[in-house]
């Protein structure tokens, strides 16, 4: 049975005085009786301030502006109740206790239906999913619950487009790395993941790759190089590499971010809410006197755990942060609406104001659509207000929606498996996780048809644009981080080279030939053009880049050869129609020839992963490596 934590409780413990410039509203919420009542929702009407009693009945509504309110305060088997005029005095403490009487026989009848129809519905959902237990979750505990419910987005594999009459190809940056870790989480636990939670442009983009730092006062480096396609020997790979600038953590800008931590039932396994503590632990030890941190929890209501704190105070925070329990069920969209709220509340003119969201996906109450959700998301980006989303734990992930909202709130996502990746995302990485320096990065290739018959982008399906996009500055298109690096490849096929094993997408017209009008005598191949906005600019910039080929392709060496290695792995895990002959032998032989330094043993990490594929029973053998 889950624990009773629910918000308010944390809210008591060790509270500080209320802020000279805003007041807050506590009280108790108890029936006729005078039995205190649990899990009561507390909100200021019409506004996003709420608040949820615990088990004595407590609640606390803080960091709320002088003013008169209306208070709204409801609960699974008694009448709403609402009372108008509550007065709030800046600096001070405004007491309110609250009692409910019983619901009638038909109110009752009605929640209760409600709640057993929502039940229903989600267990027959959870039966069309695979049964997970405590192999699925890679810890030596039962799943929270024996139900899986986690979904992913169908990918429809990018096709080989003909050079002469598609010679353009667009799309969005994208630097996720959650479908790694998640398909890490997976192999260890001895699965084989589902096709579609391998992106295998996050796969790419987990790793780091050797490209040059930007030169003057550019923002990004831009690199290009051409090999032979490991997994078919007569087409060419395109590897495009973007490097952002680096930043020192003292050059970091200061930070303004609200921690969304989900504290719902679901979050109770260690390998969620227990691990969002440690891993948020790490993140407050790298803040400095200039950052500010608020936390916001949300369950069955959405609550302020810490009004924004100096990041010199990080007993406070980290105070915060171990009282927090889990239980109840979850409120996404007001836990959203309540952290915005905060970041707008302490905006940093010249900084960093983030939400970082860290949750299982289960937003099953709350906002009334996805839709809703994901208006307010691009309302608070317009404003300055970026969103991170982190994932964390099995059984309940949802991976689409999750990262749907981390793309449409200028931040990116990510699949938190173990202590290790926390540390990764939060200490390792922590100027580019926090700080964008570039936003809506696009790139377009145009292709010479007079040198190239066919390409195919291999991977970022979720992230095509349409070619008149590239121009167009209200597009929204992915973030560049503080020394971030992107990878991108295409498969090329060569004019004079058999379009056989294209998948028959390249039907020949049938009433013209198209003959290029220039080009048949150049080295040039295609063109990389790129553009991206300043972090608070809404004009874009353009850079051009030609890729001239003057002598015959070689293998791909070093970083090329590696990225080459992750992408046929994502291509034999997917069992795409596209993987020639990758198999994953041909994984091991390219990685193994190429971890380079490897600093933090990452590229030694995937050579093991990849063993682990072909020793799981059922993933060797098969024809294409699985």
């Amino acid at each position: 049975m889950y624990r009773q934590a629910l918000l308010a409780a944390a809210l008591f413990t060790g509270a500080a005085e209320p802020s000279p410039s805003t007041g807050r509203i506590e009280g108790t919420v108890r029936d006729s009786a005078g039995v205190p009542v649990a899990n009561a929702q507390v909100i200021v009407v019409s506004r996003p301030w709420t608040a949820m009693s615990d088990s004595l009945g407590r609640f606390r509504l803080a960091d709320i502006p002088a003013g008169r309110y209306t208070i709204q305060v409801s609960a699974i088997g008694y009448g709403r109740r609402e009372v108008t005029g509550v007065s709030v005095t800046a600096g001070a403490t405004t007491r309110l206790d609250l009692t409910l009487k019983p619901s009638t026989a038909d109110e009752v009848v009605a929640q209760t239906g409600v709640a057993k129809r929502a039940e229903a519905d989600w267990r027959e959902m959870s039966r069309m999913v695979p049964t997970q237990g405590a192999a699925a979750n890679g810890l030596p505990y039962p799943a929270a619950e024996p139900m899986n419910t986690e979904n992913y987005a169908v990918i429809e594999e990018s096709r080989f487009l003909p050079a002469g009459t598609n010679p353009r190809s667009t799309f969005s940056i994208d630097v996720d790395a959650a479908s790694y870790t998640n398909v890490r989480r997976f192999l260890t636990a001895g699965q084989r993941p589902p096709k579609d939670a391998v992106r295998i442009e996050e796969l790419l983009n987990y790793f780091r790759y050797d490209y040059p730092e930007p030169e003057g006062k550019d923002r990004f480096s831009v690199t290009t190089d051409l090999a032979v396609a490991p997994w078919a020997p007569e087409h060419r790979l395109l590897r495009i590499g973007i490097k952002g600038r680096s930043l020192r953590t003292e050059s970091v800008p200061p930070s303004n971010l609200v921690f969304l931590l989900d504290v719902s039932g679901s979050m109770q396994p260690p390998n969620k809410l227990p691990l969002v503590k440690q891993a948020f632990r790490l993140l407050v030890q790298e803040l400095r006197p200039q950052d500010r941190v608020a936390i916001v929890v949300y369950a069955g209501a959405a609550g302020l755990v810490l009004p924004s704190t100096p990041g010199s105070d990080k007993a406070t925070i980290l105070a915060a942060l171990d009282r927090l329990e889990a239980g109840g069920s979850t409120a996404g969209g007001a836990g959203l609406r309540l952290a915005y709220e905060m970041a707008r509340q302490h905006y940093e003119q010249k900084g960093n104001n983030r939400v970082i969201l860290a949750t299982d996906g289960d937003f099953n109450v709350g906002e009334s659509s996805d839709a809703a959700m994901v208006r307010l998301i691009e309302e608070r980006r317009d404003q300055g207000i970026f969103l991170t989303v982190l994932g964390f734990g099995t059984g309940n992930l949802k991976d689409s929606r999750m990262e749907q909202i981390a793309d449409k709130g200028n931040g990116h996502y990510a699949y938190v498996d173990n202590l290790n990746e926390a540390r990764r995302v939060f200490v390792r990485e922590f100027a580019g996780t926090l700080v964008t320096i570039a936003k809506d990065v696009k790139i377009q290739v145009e292709f010479n048809p007079a040198k190239v018959a066919a390409y195919r982008l291999v991977g970022y399906e979720n992230r095509a644009l349409r070619n008149e996009d590239f121009a167009d500055d209200r597009k929204d298109a992915g973030e560049l981080g503080a020394g971030h690096t992107v990878t991108a490849l295409y498969e090329i096929v060569p004019v004079g080279v058999s379009l056989e094993g294209t998948g028959g997408d390249l039907d020949d017209l049938k009433y013209q030939t198209v003959r290029p009008r220039s080009g048949v005598e150049s080295d040039e191949w295609l063109t990389v053009q790129l553009r991206y906005k300043e972090p608070d600019g809404t004009t874009s910039r353009l850079l051009t880049h030609p890729v001239l080929v003057r002598r015959p392709a070689a293998e791909p060496t070093g970083d090329f050869r590696f990225a080459a290695a992750v992408a046929a792995f994502g291509l034999v895990l997917r069992e795409s129609e596209y993987r020639g002959t990758a198999t994953l032998d041909q994984v091991l032989q390219l990685a193994r020839g190429a971890e380079g330094r490897d600093a933090d043993g990452e590229r030694a990490e995937f050579v093991r992963l990849v063993e682990s594929a072909r020793s799981l029973s059922g993933m060797e053998g098969e024809e294409g490596g699985l």
